[in-house]
């Protein structure tokens, strides 16, 4: 194997072990900044020896033996441990000190749950949690996440920066809570695995509509956390959500890389094995026996969608009902303005839009461009052409993305039309 083929190996290794090796050694150094540097110093030995040695039999057990030295070889610097070494009488050539908690396969996982819930600990903002886990947990490089979203890279390490003392300052332990926090906690993970989806699947600013390595990073680390905590519903819920969402993929644009709207999609197009694989886990969610939270519920939204041959056949009525059960369990302007949608195909469009109005003084919703999007649709079906085209103009004025813009500003032109043939 060549050199190129060596760094590609090292590559892909370094994107299923990451996670892993971080993990154990966060639970040695109790420090999870310090455990990714000393992971980046076992990347960096295998950039060194691999090309020459050939790549080893098991290459994550390999990177982790690195690690574990270069942890044993920090921690024994330390004057602390030095004093109780000397108290002790160890032999610091001999053996690990009694105190290291060298990480061995049977608690491995048990570690990569607690790296999830450190860096996706609340007392980190939004943008730095994703960030944080794209780092720890995807093995993603600060250049590849700042071009996953859209932004330089400096800001990106910087960001990555910051947490990782903020984490330190704060003495956030390395664990996995227990009772009561536990629940905030879980909603903390889930929140930012959901963004980093919801970044790839509706691409807030660019060119693209759909950024498809986003998408399969949050359906990997949704899948190794519902490995991770098999009980928990609302996990089980967020991987059924996601599956379903990224079963419509390849419909979800046109030729032109333009956003198809999921009624005008061709179904064949949809991806029936993770349409299964998302009722699978759906049926997983509800089998535990709780009352459906967040992500189950929207799941369950999905699935409407995912079961009607056609359009036409979509039970709007279900999902009106469900999005009236959501606003009761996790009441959001959002969740609303969907509730409109549903409404106003269930019920018909003046009854969606009297929702929608509701929601026009909302401050959160003040620069969010579906509110007025959502509105000119509903408008325009009900034959009030020159106020839907406005409502589609200031929607293309507040979207960051390109193709989304060029849509909005298409339908404000054929409100156009409608109202010029008045």
């Amino acid at each position: 194997m060549g050199a190129s083929g060596v760094h590609a190996s090292i590559d892909a290794v370094w994107r299923l072990e990451a996670a892993r090796i971080i993990a154990g050694l966060a639970r040695m150094v109790h420090d999870i900044g310090l455990a990714e540097e000393l992971a980046q110093d076992a990347l960096v030995a295998a950039l060194e020896q691999w090309p020459e040695s050939g790549v080893p039999d098991n290459p994550g057990a390999w990177l982790m033996a690195v690690g574990k030295r270069r942890a044993i070889d920090r921690i024994r610097r330390q004057r602390r441990y030095e004093d109780k070494l000397a108290e002790i009488g160890r032999d610091t050539e001999s053996q690990a000190p009694p105190e290291i908690d060298v990480p061995d396969d049977e608690h491995i996982e048990d570690d990569v749950l607690r790296l999830v819930f450190t860096a996706c600990h609340p007392v980190l903002s939004t943008q730095a949690r994703a960030a944080l886990t794209l780092r720890m947990l995807g093995g993603l490089t600060t250049d590849e996440i700042a071009r996953a979203f859209l932004t330089s890279e400096p800001t990106v390490a910087q960001r990555i920066v910051r947490a990782k003392r903020t984490l330190s300052d704060a003495g956030v332990p390395f664990e996995v809570p227990e009772g009561p926090d536990r629940a905030a906690r879980l909603s903390s993970v889930l929140e930012v695995v959901y963004l980093i989806f919801n970044e790839g699947y509706t691409a807030t600013s660019g060119d693209d509509w759909v950024r498809t390595d986003l998408c399969q990073e949050a359906l990997r680390l949704g899948r190794i956390l519902a490995g991770l905590a098999p009980e928990e519903p609302e996990v089980h819920g967020l991987v059924a959500l996601m599956e379903i969402q990224a079963s419509r993929t390849r419909a979800r644009t046109g030729p032109s890389g333009e956003p198809v709207p999921i009624l005008d999609q061709d179904r064949g197009r949809w991806d029936r094995l993770l349409i299964h694989r998302g009722f699978a886990a759906l049926l997983r969610a509800k089998a535990i026996g709780e009352p459906p939270g967040p992500y189950v519920l929207q799941a369950a939204i999905a699935a409407c969608h995912a079961q009607a041959p056609a359009p036409e056949d979509t039970d709007w009525t279900q999902i009106a009902s469900l999005y009236g059960i959501l606003a009761s369990v996790a009441p959001s302007p959002v969740v609303d303005l969907n509730r409109a949608v549903a409404a106003g195909m269930a019920h018909g469009p003046a009854e969606g839009l009297a929702v929608a109005d509701k929601l026009a003084d909302e401050p959160s919703l003040r620069g969010y461009h579906l509110l007025p999007s959502v509105r000119g649709d509903l408008l325009a079906r009900l034959g009030r052409a020159a106020e839907a085209r406005a409502q589609f103009e200031r929607a293309a004025e507040l979207t960051r993305n390109a193709a989304e813009r060029k849509i909005l500003l298409d339908r404000a032109a054929k409100a156009g039309e409608g109202e010029g043939n008045r």
